[in-house]
């Protein structure tokens, strides 16, 4: 049995899910950047080169803009897409809710 995420990604509206998902996580962020900047450096480096690697993926893959081929395609495409953007929301959900007061 496929998982979610191989499930998610052969949908024909997968690039706009991964567009609008990443578009609301970007724009919560610009609202709300205590989120991650009121994390320990130990804590909040490794999350913003998972943001950005998250975000990144999400919009490469909204727009259409990732390789048929390559290392590029497993880095930016689907399934990890999907893992990324749902890894970074979690977290950014935790700490919305539990940690940045």
């Amino acid at each position: 049995m496929p998982s979610f995420s191989t499930r998610l990604a052969g949908l024909p509206q997968a690039p706009l899910v991964a567009m609008g998902v990443s578009t609301l996580l970007a724009l919560w962020l610009l609202w709300r950047p205590e989120l991650l900047s009121t994390l320990a450096m130990v804590w909040r480096l490794p999350l913003i080169v998972l943001g950005v690697w998250a975000l990144g993926a999400g919009f490469s893959l909204g727009a259409g803009l990732v390789p048929e081929h390559g290392r590029l395609r497993r880095l930016l495409g689907p399934p990890l897409c999907w893992w990324l953007l749902g890894a970074f929301s979690l977290v950014v959900l935790a700490r919305a809710l539990w940690g940045a007061g």
